[in-house]
């Protein structure tokens, strides 16, 4: 969601290169945002992890 209450799903490629230390030291991404209705949205928590028991990617069809 932007600053004006728009929402928008995004999708895209990501590349991710990690360190020895596990942790990541390079990300290419290739984002698009694609604008949607409030109605639209398919992840429905506040900002932060997502909770445990809401379904993944997978189980919602993604």
């Amino acid at each position: 969601m932007d600053d004006s209450g728009n929402w928008f799903r995004s999708f895209g490629n990501e590349n991710w290169r990690f360190g020895a230390d596990g942790l990541m030291i390079e990300r290419f991404a290739c984002i698009n945002d694609l604008p949607i209705a409030a109605s639209e949205r398919q992840f429905h928590w506040p900002l932060g992890q997502r909770p445990d028991d809401h379904p993944g990617l997978s189980e919602l069809g993604l």
